[in-house]
């Protein structure tokens, strides 16, 4: 089957990146009351949980970051007529993220084959009539080893356990104090320097999401809000190291693990909706 897959992986990726289209930004801003802005946020939610769904089957060891990034690029501009919105912003030279191993984010897609064991977040924006859609998760290149796989459970608990929160009335302080308490619990830690944040016709605004903080401060969550959470958990401790071009990829520090869940989300009038969820979470159906 990793034969196939490999084979596939070159034929698809033999001609490189199609040019992206031209497009034009709608004015920004991170909530709505429109139900055709809550429409377009649904439709490009979408889209970007399928981009990741449509890339598991190409994790694989042999398969290059750049080879998943060219794949990713391709199809969302051949497939869904949208836009890889990280391909060249603020200058990163390529169209979704790839932090491998022990890169907590803005890992930047390399001709480095993926080792078995390797751990891969893969962090996927599109652009669709100029809604922005905005999702990672965690991937193992072949078996995962057990200390990662609990790291990445970790994570992924932390992130639904933000969630199981969002609802109007509720502060960003109370959501940072759930994930830290889970990840410390489970002796982890936090990344503190990167943070979610406001989503909607533009791809980072107000409010900023802390992973940390303290309950019953902070802004207070309203209807119609978009945002994301997006925990980085660390195996060791929380400090960075920035490397690569302009500083783009952030490390831990002390070379271990980190791990890394993201999800769009949209504040409802008595809870959330989770607009980049994928088919297998069915708790959020």
């Amino acid at each position: 089957m990793s034969n196939e897959i490999l084979q596939k992986v070159e034929e698809l990726t033999k001609d490189g990146r199609v040019d992206a289209p031209s497009w034009t930004p709608r004015p920004a801003s991170t909530r709505f009351t429109d139900i055709s802005d809550i429409e377009g946020m649904r439709v490009a939610g979408k889209l970007a949980a399928d981009v990741l769904v449509m890339l598991e089957k190409f994790v694989v060891p042999g398969v290059s970051t750049e080879q998943i990034d060219i794949i990713a690029h391709n199809y969302i501009i051949k497939e869904q007529g949208a836009i890889p919105a990280p391909l060249n912003y603020h200058g990163f030279p390529k169209s979704c993220c790839t932090s491998v191993n022990d890169v907590i984010c803005h890992g930047i897609p390399n001709d480095k084959a993926l080792k078995k064991g390797d751990t891969v977040n893969i962090d996927i924006t599109i652009i669709k009539d100029g809604y922005y859609g905005d999702t990672s998760r965690m991937f193992f290149a072949g078996a995962a080893l057990p200390h990662a796989e609990r790291l990445a459970k970790v994570t992924q608990e932390c992130l639904y356990l933000a969630i199981d929160l969002v609802k109007p009335g509720v502060r960003l302080g109370d959501i940072g104090a759930a994930i830290s308490a889970h990840a410390h619990k489970n002796h982890c830690s936090v990344v503190e320097e990167y943070c979610g944040h406001g989503v909607g016709t533009t791809f980072h605004g107000e409010p900023q999401v802390a992973h940390y903080g303290v309950a019953g401060t902070g802004v207070m969550l309203e209807e119609g809000m978009t945002l994301t959470i997006e925990p980085m958990i660390n195996a060791g401790k929380k400090q960075v190291k920035h490397t690569g071009p302009d500083n783009w990829i952030a490390k831990t520090k002390d070379g271990r693990l980190s791990a890394q869940y993201e999800h769009t989300l949209l504040v409802t009038a008595d809870g959330v909706e989770v607009l980049t969820r994928r088919p297998e979470e069915t708790r959020f159906s």
